[in-house]
């Protein structure tokens, strides 16, 4: 790419990059609305820890859930992955490429979920390479569980007006925006 340094990239960056650069260089260094740049970094940092310590959060809430009902055989991640999975069958590279799945560490839980009778896995009919796994009996009343555990959370959240619905979107739509820019950052290159 063009000005890149980025010897394996020669073409000419797309559009939305260029406006994009374009974008962040006009701000770097000018006041935003009373913000400077210092500030923006200290917003945008604590905006980050803010998400990964929301994802802890609800890991740690599953997992007393998990504990509260006996079930301490499975962790808190494998819970998220087995409802994740819910209804649909697939092979391990799809629980990755859906979304379903963002850890480094899916063949490790995988292996235990079979292991532990929550996931029924076979061989694939037309490619002996790849496998199909489904949730058993077992793991669909785990997904049950945390269904219901997101249901109470879904009536506290709107119905005290912590955030309501508006909330919600919006918050959702700021999340989405985020994950587009760091989207473009991979798959453009970064700054």
């Amino acid at each position: 790419m063009a000005g890149t340094g980025l010897p394996w990239r020669t073409a000419s960056p797309p559009k939305g990059e260029i406006l994009m650069q374009q974008n962040v260089r006009e701000k770097i260094g000018s006041d935003s609305e009373g913000v400077s740049n210092e500030q923006s970094k200290a917003l945008y940092l604590d905006s980050l820890r803010l998400i990964e310590r929301l994802h802890r959060r609800l890991l740690d809430v599953i997992k007393v859930r998990l504990d509260s009902l006996g079930l301490g055989e499975i962790n808190s991640v494998q819970a998220l992955l087995l409802y994740n999975i819910g209804t649909n069958e697939m092979t391990a590279g799809e629980l990755r490429s859906r979304g379903y799945y963002t850890g480094s560490n899916v063949s490790y839980n995988l292996k235990k979920l079979v292991e532990g009778g929550y996931i029924e896995h076979e061989r694939s009919r037309h490619d002996r390479r790849s496998v199909r796994i489904r949730l058993s009996d077992k793991g669909k009343e785990i997904c049950d569980i945390v269904d219901e555990l997101y249901e109470g959370q879904v009536l506290a959240v709107t119905g005290d007006a912590l955030l309501g619905d508006e909330g919600l979107r919006a918050m959702n739509e700021t999340l989405k925006a985020l994950e587009r820019f760091w989207s473009d950052q991979i798959q453009f290159g970064g700054f």
